[in-house]
């Protein structure tokens, strides 16, 4: 990856953790530090990597992407609006009455989104109904899956696991949000991952394990995913919970949080030297 485009993802991951800031803050609550751990990914994907078009959403050849940890909605929200999928002002309805962007993933309210999440542990068996049916239809896409690491904690995550390894899904990519926080505490605290690539290795996938804020190591470990073309691909993310803001980085309680207009401004300012940085 040149240093442009390595720059221009970077700036798109800081622009979506502005439009999530955003969003949330206007509205006062919001499960801000899952969503800002994602924006990364997301760049990668939406800046590049997928083949989507804003115009036509629900193309059959498109990529598909499921965020089972639906309650990071805002940041997904915030990457299709910055792609063009619907108006950035939209964004300012978050979870209000009448809105198109609920709290959670939802596909029948929202240009762009592939599948309603929110039921942590069912994503992963949706992407991988997805996939399946897809190359049943003789389609050459991927569908990409992000899960949460509280949410591998759910035994449905490996049930789907077994199967997608089983019927060889190669173009199912999955990331694992490993920001090692969930709601009630650490994971550490709650239930142990431990290796989680090495358990994907074991049930049947190819894994990895990357910095999760890095997009050139991300795209790279997209990119050997595909290249390797016969199994179910793991990317786990090493990430921080809040990534880029201070008021939410690292901190357990940052799950779901009271945002004020003045700490919506604090990262706003925060956001905006980092952009400047680049």
């Amino acid at each position: 990856m040149d240093m442009q485009a390595k720059k221009d993802l970077q700036k798109f991951a800081v622009s979506i953790r502005k439009e999530t800031m955003r969003a949330i803050g206007t509205l006062g609550v919001g499960h801000v530090g899952g969503a800002l751990s994602i924006c990364d990914v997301l760049a990668v994907l939406y800046g590049g990597e997928m083949n989507i078009d804003p115009a036509d959403p629900h193309k059959e050849d498109r990529d598909w992407l499921v965020c089972s940890k639906g309650h990071a909605g805002p940041a997904v929200y915030a990457t299709l609006a910055l792609k063009g999928f619907f108006p950035k002002e939209e964004l300012l309805t978050l979870n209000k009455p009448g809105t198109n962007l609920p709290s959670h993933c939802d596909m029948n309210r929202t240009p762009g989104i592939d599948m309603t999440t929110g039921s942590l542990g069912q994503g992963t068996s949706s992407a991988v109904g997805i996939a399946c049916g897809n190359r049943k239809k003789g389609l050459d896409n991927y569908t990409y899956l992000i899960i949460g690491d509280g949410e591998s904690q759910e035994g449905q995550v490996w049930e789907a696991a077994l199967f997608a390894a089983q019927h060889k899904l190669s173009h199912l990519i999955a990331f694992t949000d490993y920001n090692k926080c969930q709601i009630d505490g650490t994971i550490s605290e709650v239930c142990e991952l431990g290796d989680l690539a090495g358990k994907y290795e074991a049930f049947g996938w190819y894994a990895q394990s990357v910095d999760g804020h890095d997009v050139e190591q991300i795209s790279e470990a997209i990119h050997k995913a595909k290249q390797q073309g016969e199994r179910p691909s793991m990317i786990v993310l090493n990430t921080v919970k809040g990534k880029g803001v201070s008021l939410a980085e690292g901190k357990v309680g940052s799950h779901n949080m009271p945002v004020t207009r003045e700490q919506m401004d604090q990262a706003m300012a925060e956001l905006d030297s980092q952009l400047a940085a680049l």
